[in-house]
């Protein structure tokens, strides 16, 4: 049987650190985090955070550790409203990345937050 996506988020969040963009800032600059935008590219181009490293989700477990090959950097995943952030934060621990965090909030939360970083 299918699980719904809302459901497997649940189970998700349960694994994974969520925090809203105003805290993924200020733990940036820090820590020296790197904000991860896992959003596809057509999104991106229409709005896009300053500052934010572009990987699609469909590429993220390929291209990230070319990027970021540190397993303890901080990472903050941010996607359109969070649900996609999670995904990808959960199978960036599968990797053996062991910093990571999801941004829980929508785009233009991330963007406000981020506009002056």
């Amino acid at each position: 049987m299918l699980k719904p996506v809302p459901e497997l988020l649940e189970e998700v969040s349960a694994n994974v650190r969520c925090v809203d963009a105003q805290t993924a800032r200020q733990e940036c600059a820090e820590n020296g985090g790197v904000i991860l935008d896992i959003r596809e590219p057509g999104e991106r181009e229409a709005k896009a955070a300053p500052g934010t490293l572009h990987i699609p989700r469909g590429l993220l477990e390929f291209k990230l550790p070319q990027s970021v090959p540190e397993s303890d950097r901080p990472i903050y995943l941010h996607c359109a409203s969070g649900g996609r952030a999670r995904l990808g934060a959960e199978q960036l621990q599968r990797l053996g990345y062991t910093n990571v965090t999801a941004i829980s909030c929508g785009i233009d939360n991330v963007c406000t937050a981020f506009a002056d970083a």
